[in-house]
């Protein structure tokens, strides 16, 4: 039984060749790295002749002390601006040869293009750019939309859409957020939250599943059923005794010895919070179950081919109904991070969107456990970078900065990334 699923499941993810048995050619990332590559010469061109950039690689306080480096900007900006144009040139030999370039590519040409950036939009500011908490600021806005696309990814491999992210996390936020007020206890916050979550979640696939309502329907009514609803609570019970439902609490950072000690990557990763290591084991865990379980096998054949696994025996709907509730108490974790995650109290829509931003990582990481990860650190890293530089003073409004994460969601939803597949049976009801 298990060998038909396990066939079932693989072949419906491999990619479908062409009608040739060729690949196609597709200039859509080459065209991306040459017009950013011309961007990074137009910094190169616009650095001020012996101007400076100082980066900052570690905090006041970090074990060891790193100097602060300077950079001359025009010089740093011409050798970056060469190595993108050299990394584009690869791209379009690559496409030209029908040849992968692998996951390095987007990431060095990525890392190098913030640096050449980083180099002009610092050159002679009179500041100093913090990198590490620059980083630091791009994880922790980062944790939501982690959970938030484990929540999409978890209920979409088994074929529910969820468009309730965004209610999930504002119900685990508030949730959190009265549950450590009256237990006067972050860590009873973060208990309580996924509650919160897996309650949502249960109403979206009893509406779904049990009575086949379209998904997407029900997923933008419990976003507006949660907002409303946590909105009066908050006009109400928790304005009018904010000291007993709605104070302030927060999770302790608790630095990992030696590790939190690394240069630079050791203040980012490991002096964190209890929720942002839960993060870690949750994307570790879910990555090996999806693919190298008898639980991650049968989600993702009933996500793709239901028929096919009802037919050896495995229950769909039962599987779904779990899965997707499952889903819903990660969401419910990760909007725990709003208020006890930040030390702040409970407030209107505090989520902001982040629900569509995690989807969007969803997509944009393809179904993956690990591409929907550096898709939100993506989302996260634009904001943080926006904060840091509208603090030190660029000539880039920090509107616009702030407005990047909502500009890759679109082209990322719209289909900018490539052609993606979603599992096959996502937002099909099951019925036997």
């Amino acid at each position: 039984m298990s060998q038909t699923v396990e066939t079932t499941a693989v072949a419906a993810e491999s990619p479908k060749n062409s009608p040739t048995g060729v690949r196609p050619i597709s200039w859509k990332y080459p065209i991306t790295y040459a017009i950013l590559a011309v961007l990074g010469l137009i910094f190169a061109l616009t650095n001020p002749a012996g101007g400076r950039t100082h980066f900052r690689m570690a905090s006041a306080g970090d074990f060891f002390e790193i100097p602060i480096i300077e950079l001359p900007s025009r010089p740093a900006g011409w050798v970056l601006a060469a190595v993108l144009l050299a990394l584009a040139a690869f791209a379009f030999r690559q496409a030209a040869r029908r040849a992968r370039t692998g996951l390095w590519l987007p990431l060095l040409f990525g890392v190098l293009f913030v640096l050449a950036f980083l180099v002009w939009a610092g050159a002679d500011r009179g500041a100093v750019i913090p990198l590490v908490t620059m980083l630091t600021g791009a994880l922790a806005l980062s944790v939501p939309l982690i959970f938030g696309a484990m929540c999409g990814l978890v209920g979409e491999r088994s074929g529910v859409i969820n468009i309730a992210i965004e209610a999930q996390l504002l119900a685990g936020a508030f949730l959190a957020a009265v549950a450590a007020s009256v237990f006067t206890n972050a860590y009873m916050g973060l208990l309580f939250s996924p509650l919160a979550g897996a309650m949502v979640g249960a109403v979206l696939v009893f509406f779904s599943v049990r009575y086949q309502v379209n998904q997407i329907i029900v997923g933008v009514v419990l976003n507006v059923l949660i907002i409303g609803l946590t909105g009066f609570l908050f006009s109400t019970a928790l304005s009018d005794n904010p000291g007993l439902w709605n104070t302030r609490q927060q999770l302790p950072e608790l630095p990992i010895p030696l590790l939190s000690q690394i240069p630079v990557l050791g203040p980012v990763l490991f002096d964190q919070t209890i929720l942002v290591y839960l993060m870690y084991v949750l994307v570790a865990v879910l990555n090996v179950f999806l693919f190298r379980s008898r639980w991650g096998l049968r989600t993702r054949a009933v996500g793709e081919h239901p028929k096919a696994a009802d037919t050896v025996g495995i229950k769909v709907n039962r599987m779904r109904v779990y899965n997707v509730i499952l889903a819903g108490g990660i969401a419910g974790l990760g909007g725990s991070f709003f208020t006890i995650g930040q030390g702040l109290a409970f407030g209107k829509e505090m989520s902001a969107g982040a629900g569509f931003i995690a989807l969007a990582a969803m997509i944009l990481g393809r179904w993956n456990p690990i591409g929907a990860v550096l898709a939100a650190l993506l989302f996260g890293f634009s904001t943080s970078l926006g904060n840091v530089l509208a603090a030190i003073g660029t000539p880039v409004p920090s509107e616009a900065l702030l407005m990047l994460p909502y500009v890759i969601t679109i082209f990322a939803v719209a289909g900018f990334v490539g052609r993606i597949r979603p599992p096959a049976a996502n937002g099909t009801p099951y019925v036997k």
